[in-house]
């Protein structure tokens, strides 16, 4: 049996995923990387993207926006990924719904940005970057094949 890593994604409202994966691809602040068993400890930010695990040959993908990655191995020798990030979702969740009112959204922030009306900047370029985040990863995986 080959080695796999325990991979688990949480953001402030909930647990997205807890499972044994056989790698995972990240976005980091640095750029992305991918953590197989046995990887060196470390500790870095995260970024907008999509995290994509894969399980027995299926892509697992999830949209992330913010927050941060440890890599650890614990006593057994298994190596342990954890996810904070600010916002979560399996690509299984966006459904065209979400899509259509991300984008709607995301055009209304922009319209707002332009006429100067933005009083609470952060919460304004975070609420952007999760719509955005949605549109590009549900694009991106619209024809691939996934495990939903």
């Amino acid at each position: 049996m080959a080695k796999q890593l325990k991979l688990k994604i949480v953001t402030p409202e909930r647990l997205v995923l807890e499972e044994l994966v056989d790698q995972v691809s990240l976005p980091t602040t640095l750029g992305e990387i991918t953590v197989l068993p046995e990887h060196i400890p470390l500790i870095t930010g995260l970024s907008s993207g999509d995290i994509v695990a894969l399980v027995h040959g299926d892509h697992v993908p999830m949209a992330v926006v913010g927050g941060f990655i440890e890599v650890k191995n614990n006593f057994e020798g298994m190596t342990e990924v954890a996810v904070m990030a600010d916002f979560a979702e399996h690509v299984g969740e966006l459904t065209e719904e979400k899509i259509e009112e991300a984008k709607t959204r995301a055009e209304e922030m922009r319209k707002k940005l332009e006429n100067k009306e933005i009083v609470d900047f952060e919460h304004f370029e975070a609420e952007l970057e999760r719509s955005l985040t949605r549109v590009k990863i549900a694009d991106k995986w619209r024809t691939k094949k996934y495990r939903k």
